[in-house]
């Protein structure tokens, strides 16, 4: 594999502009043209506790430069395979607008870099933001065909309405359910005292939710996790940053004790793209001024490299 840094500038980690993986900026959607594309989803007033989350873009963009050395790859030496060649094209889309106060408004602008990154044929990679944000990123996908949602999170996030609120982050995954061609979810990290009460579980299983905690995943192991996925789905994974073990990711809104460590999901989430067609990502509820190490949007970061490694590895790139 070629490295950047065999001819032209070192371009260390520190140095330059913090686009994602320091891949190159497209401003202009109409023109996409990549394997990957990374869109910002600033937004954090669906938010019921602790905001702070629009900055999660900025944190984990700037903390996956850790990860841009200008290797040809980065090689592991516990699988012996080089994951993200410089064959697999990666951009940074930059973000969606976010109009303050306004969550329609919002989640219609994120909508819009999703399908302008499905049109291009890229897999589109949205960092939130709160989880609110997911609801336009699933919405995106009315003209894909059926998916199944991958949920990584402490909290089930299946509350349908309260006080009117119904594209909050505690409303997504029922705003998905409730999409035809989302055909079930598999819900795993879910613990403790949840933002959806009794009732909301029970909807959640008849809506077709199979939902995991976290000492049950741990018990079964990431190859049972992954066999709740239905075979042959193509799926959709959203990942909560808070289902992680807030001593390893403080920099949360919502953290919630006896969560997962890095392996637990890393394992779960390479053997889900061995087996499956991954076809859209995000990752939500980074709120870095929580966390002054920085630790956890560099979490962020690495378990979105090594997850689009594994999605490609899989696909022979």
């Amino acid at each position: 594999m070629s490295n950047t840094y065999d001819s032209g500038r070192l371009n260390l980690p520190f140095v330059g502009i913090s686009t994602f993986g320091k891949r190159p900026h497209v401003d202009d959607w109409r023109v996409l043209d990549a394997d990957v594309a990374i869109l910002g989803a600033p937004f954090d007033a669906g938010t019921q506790w602790r905001s702070g989350a629009r900055f999660g873009p900025r944190a984990v963009r700037e903390a996956s430069t850790l990860f841009s050395f200008g290797h040809g790859g980065a090689y592991d030496h516990e699988d012996d395979a080089t994951y993200l060649p410089n064959t697999v094209r990666i951009v940074d889309m930059g973000d969606a607008d976010i109009i303050h106060t306004d969550t329609i408004g919002s989640h219609r602008n994120i909508e819009t870099g999703v399908r302008a990154a499905l049109s291009a044929g890229a897999l589109p990679v949205t960092i939130g933001g709160d989880h609110s944000i997911n609801i336009p990123c699933i919405r995106a996908f009315d003209d894909q065909g059926d998916i199944h949602i991958l949920q990584i999170d402490a909290h089930l996030d299946f509350v349908d309405e309260r006080h009117g609120v119904r594209h909050g982050h505690g409303n997504p995954m029922r705003r998905a359910a409730e999409q035809d061609y989302v055909t079930g979810l598999t819900q795993v990290g879910i613990r403790n005292v949840s933002s959806t009460a009794r009732e909301g579980y029970e909807d959640a299983r008849a809506m077709g939710s199979d939902i995991i905690s976290v000492r049950q995943a741990r018990d079964m192991g990431p190859q049972a996790v992954v066999d709740h996925i239905p075979k042959g789905a193509r799926v959709y994974i959203t990942i909560d940053i808070d289902a992680f073990c807030p001593s390893i990711a403080p920099g949360t809104g919502t953290p919630s004790h006896g969560g997962f460590l890095y392996y637990d999901v890393l394992e779960i989430l390479q053997m889900a793209a061995k087996r499956h067609d991954i076809v859209g990502v995000d990752l939500v509820e980074v709120a870095p001024d929580y966390d002054q190490t920085g630790s956890t949007a560099i979490l962020a970061a690495q378990i979105l490299m090594n997850l689009l490694g594994f999605i490609f590895h899989a696909r022979g790139v």
